[in-house]
């Protein structure tokens, strides 16, 4: 008997430069084509790309869930309760990363809040 190979996802995760630079082609063709395209996304590089951010948190589990910051990415960036507005600013030429005033500091593991 043969086996089948499971089919194909069109979504998938990401881990190299070259493979987030492909999915940007793609995404970039989608656009440019007329579609909308929805993003759940924690890498920086698509972030700052986007028309539209809707920052959820302002941390994870039970600490999130509510709308943080909504916006172009110069908007998010701006939010001082954004976590990943802290992480985004830099990239976006608007200075480096504000560690935060009120809120405990914790660990990052990838980058973005």
């Amino acid at each position: 008997l043969m086996r089948r190979r499971p089919p194909r996802s069109t979504l998938f995760p990401y881990t190299t430069l070259f493979r987030s630079r492909v999915l940007i082609q793609v995404l970039d063709k989608l656009v440019d084509a007329g579609h909308t395209v929805v993003v759940i996304e924690h890498h920086l590089d698509l972030i700052k790309r986007a028309d539209w951010i809707v920052d959820l948190g302002p941390e994870a589990g039970d600490a999130g869930g509510r709308v943080v910051a909504m916006g172009s990415p110069e908007e998010v960036a701006a939010t001082p309760e954004s976590i990943t507005g802290r992480y985004l600013a830099p990239l976006l030429g608007e200075g480096t990363v504000a560690q935060p005033t009120t809120q405990k500091r914790r660990r990052v593991a990838s980058g973005v809040g």
